[in-house]
């Protein structure tokens, strides 16, 4: 779960598995699969690095390098 700000300043967590796309243009919009919208303050590369935290703590990045190294090209 990784927590982002409304443009009104109120704050929400989002489930970051369900993150479908990150939209940067005036404001940042986040697509969930589910079709929901989001508009937050975050840019879009601080997103990706709270996104990229919350899969090291689930263990999802670190699986999938090992998964990389072991398989191979």
């Amino acid at each position: 779960m990784i927590t982002v700000t409304r443009l009104n300043g109120t704050k929400v967590t989002i489930n970051a598995l369900l993150i479908e796309m990150f939209e940067e243009a005036a404001d940042t919009i986040i697509t969930l699969t589910t079709g929901n919208k989001l508009v937050v303050k975050e840019k879009t590369a601080d997103l990706l690095l709270l996104n990229q935290q919350y899969l090291r703590t689930i263990g999802l990045i670190a699986a999938a390098q090992k998964s990389e190294i072991t398989e191979g090209p």
